[in-house]
C-alpha cells in the first residue's frame, strides 16, 4: 500500500483531531466536514479498502464498526440517529487508498446521496 494522508495522521506527522485511538484503530474528525458531526474511522493496519480485506480481517472489521458506534454515541448522534460510509475504488468515490468509514450525522440525511 502506498503512503496516504492517513498514513502521517497515523505517525501524528499531520495534526488531527482524535476522537478515540487504541491499538488497531483511530477515530479522528475529517477536516472538510459535510455534516454538523464528521469523523473519521480508519484501521492502523493498511488496508487499501473493503474490497481488499481477507477472512483474518473480520476481528478488526467489528471492531471499527465498535468505535464508529461508540464516538457516535460519544457525539450525540444516538438520537437522531447518523449515517456510516465506506468508499471503495474510483467509481465509489473513494479519494484516500486506506480502509476509512465515514461518520456523518447531526441532521437529516438525503437518499439517493450522491
Amino acid at each position: 500500500m502506498s503512503e496516504t494522508i492517513f498514513s502521517k495522521i497515523l505517525r501524528k506527522e499531520i495534526p488531527a483531531t482524535v476522537l478515540y485511538e487504541d491499538d488497531l484503530v483511530m477515530a479522528f474528525q475529517d477536516i472538510h466536514p459535510q455534516a454538523p458531526v464528521h469523523f473519521l474511522v480508519i484501521p492502523k493496519q493498511p488496508i487499501v479498502s473493503l474490497d481488499s480485506i481477507s477472512g483474518d480481517d473480520r476481528g478488526l472489521l467489528g471492531h471499527l464498526q465498535w468505535v464508529a458506534s461508540k464516538v457516535a454515541r460519544e457525539q450525540g448522534l444516538s438520537e437522531g440517529g447518523y449515517r456510516v460510509v465506506t468508499n471503495i475504488g474510483s467509481h465509489g468515490g473513494q479519494s484516500v487508498s486506506h480502509l476509512h468509514y465515514h461518520v456523518l450525522g447531526g441532521r437529516p440525511m438525503a437518499w439517493p446521496p450522491g
